[in-house]
């Protein structure tokens, strides 16, 4: 099977009420259904139905390959800084915990940011004051249409991007006993290019098999139980998916890997597959943080950034921020080097509920939770979950190198042998967009 990177995410969010469509409907604003077929097959928007599962709505095109691309927008733009922050905060709130301190973390900040703000479509008063302030948006500097704009001119650029495969959007699953507002259907239509289907939750494992079915086609089978267990309360089921699949510009020669030690601390080595290939990388070694930056590109506009520090990772994740990002975007330059990193495959699922709890998103998961703006009657979140994986090999499409740049900052230095045989962090954005799709750190590749 050839590959080179694949990674998805999903995130998750249960709504529970406080206190009629058929199963698996279509629905939409105008309160038109049209029938789920066996759990297996699923309508698209508004009643077109498309073989790949790629909804088209309200003139919104989601292509893979062929469409048109286009770039930045200015309430994309004003994005950038807000989400980034939000996807560092959320990074180092993970790996504070103890579960965590000593575990591969792999997460997408991008879907769980589409999911929280298209919750705030239908949040009101504090609920929704709480949920901005969260995300890290000051509705001073950016007005709640903005980031909704923003949002949808994100999802919309990735999904038309060329050359790999890349799918983002989300999906409703609704109680057939509950009735959200016609506007809230809309508006998830429009800016989060959502999908939406009836469900009874009181046949738990019959509407557990229906999200579990959406999301397996969305992530080509890499995620098939999402869904565990459903809460025969849940009213809604709102799921953010990121699929993405990539073959490297600059492949690793598969005759190369060669078995090799990973040192997962002081005491602990476990065995690795080492790939390793000498050619022309996008390299810089940041001084001030004593890290070594690797970049590896899949397309002109979507990259990986390998960060391995000379000492240990924990150091890093203290003090690296956006800027550090940024900077690294700016300065890695071509160098000549023998680069060597481990094959991998990461699986990782987390419940977020404390996690967005501590980070001051608490009120969501109350009695008090302010969701006018979905229905009526009162509802909270119950839950948010978020499942992932990265695998990482070989394969990739073969392609010259780009020629090296002139200008050279005080901070590189010539290489040699770069090796990536220790804890490192990794994150894969999109330029485009300037989104960090995926952030995450490999403490032991060896394990799934």
């Amino acid at each position: 099977m050839e590959r080179a990177i694949l990674c998805l995410l999903i995130t998750s969010l249960a709504l529970s009420s406080c206190g009629g469509h058929k199963d698996g409907e279509w629905i939409s604003s105008t309160g038109r259904g049209h029938e789920h077929e066996g759990g297996h097959r699923h309508k698209r928007d508004l009643g077109h139905e498309h073989g790949h599962g790629h909804r088209h709505g309200h003139g919104h095109e989601r292509s893979h390959g062929g469409g048109h691309r286009h770039g930045p927008s200015n309430s994309s733009i004003k994005l950038f800084r807000p989400n980034s922050m939000f996807a560092f905060r959320l990074y180092k709130q993970l790996v504070s915990q103890a579960e965590y301190q000593n575990e591969n973390v792999f997460f997408s900040p991008l879907s769980l940011s589409v999911a929280l703000a298209a919750l705030t479509l239908g949040a009101r008063g504090e609920t929704n004051e709480e949920l901005f302030d969260g995300l890290g948006f000051n509705l001073s500097h950016v007005t709640e249409q903005g980031v909704h704009e923003g949002f949808r001119d994100i999802l919309q650029n990735l999904n038309q991007q060329e050359e790999i495969d890349l799918r983002a959007g989300s999906a409703l699953f609704v109680s057939d006993a509950f009735k959200p507002n016609a506007d809230f259907l809309e508006r998830m239509n429009t800016f989060y290019l959502s999908d939406g289907f009836t469900t009874n939750f009181k046949k738990t494992t019959e509407a557990a098999k229906i999200i579990n079915d959406y999301v397996k086609t969305k992530t080509n089978g890499k995620i098939s139980n999402l869904v565990d267990q459903l809460d025969p309360g849940t009213v809604m089921y709102l799921v953010s998916y990121i699929y993405f699949k990539g073959k490297w510009d600059v492949p690793f020669n598969p005759e190369m890997t060669q078995d090799g030690l990973f040192k997962v601390n002081e005491t602990t080595s476990v065995p690795v597959k080492m790939m390793a290939r000498k050619h022309t990388y996008s390299l810089y070694y940041d001084q001030e943080i004593s890290t070594t930056v690797l970049q590896l590109f899949y397309t002109k506009s979507v990259s990986m950034m390998l960060l391995l520090p000379d000492k240990d990772l924990a150091g890093l994740e203290d003090v690296v921020c956006p800027e550090h990002v940024a900077k690294w975007h700016r300065w890695t330059k071509k160098r000549q080097a023998m680069v060597s990193i481990p094959k991998l495959s990461i699986e990782t699922s987390y419940s977020l509920r404390n996690i967005l709890s501590e980070m001051g998103m608490s009120n969501i998961f109350s009695y008090s939770a302010n969701f006018t703006g979905i229905a009526n009657e009162p509802i909270l979140v119950s839950e948010v979950v978020q499942k992932a994986t990265l695998d990482v090999d070989e394969t990739g499409s073969t392609a010259s190198a780009a020629t090296g740049v002139a200008l050279m900052p005080l901070s590189f230095r010539p290489f040699e042998t770069i090796t990536f045989d220790r804890p490192f962090m990794v994150l894969i954005s999109n330029h485009e967009t300037m989104s960090i799709l995926f952030l995450g750190k490999v403490v032991n590749p060896a394990k799934k």
